[in-house]
């Protein structure tokens, strides 16, 4: 007889390589695997579904640009998974109006809500057009080989 925890692990297993990545259509994308969402002159921008998956068990997020102004394509923090730290780059030129304060107690939202509760900022955009220039989700999908 095979051990049932044995069998469950195959579940899980199948379950995890059986997943299908989201791409929501109403958001744009960057190559650096940022997505952002435009609200008014504001915007809310985290990591893709395709990164937090590549990052694996996100456990800090530091974001020490609040107030600034940032230029499109600049870092304005950093992530950090158990085997990896990487940057965060800003899709467009904007001032950080706030980070998450939920992904401060609780990191791993990013890894199950990415584009929900794990989102990482709050921006006001210096122009709302500029976002126009960046991926589509088709456009993404592409990118990512989805």
């Amino acid at each position: 007889d095979i051990p049932f925890c044995y069998c469950q692990m195959i579940m899980i297993f199948l379950k995890k390589n059986d997943y299908k990545m989201n791409f929501p259509a109403e958001l744009k994308y960057t190559k650096d695997h940022e997505w952002i969402r435009v609200e008014g002159d504001e915007a809310v921008i985290g990591i893709t579904d395709f990164a937090q998956r590549e990052l694996g068990d996100i456990v800090f997020v530091d974001i020490n640009t609040i107030g600034d102004d940032v230029e499109a394509n600049e870092v304005f923090g950093t992530i950090e998974a158990v085997k990896t730290v990487s940057d965060l780059f800003l899709p467009t030129a904007a001032t950080i109006l706030s980070i998450n304060d939920a992904i401060d107690s609780a990191p791993e939202l990013i890894n199950s809500d990415p584009y929900g509760e794990g989102w990482i900022v709050r921006v006001k955009l210096a122009n709302v057009a500029d976002v126009d220039a960046l991926l589509s989700a088709d456009e993404y999908k592409a990118e990512v080989n989805a």
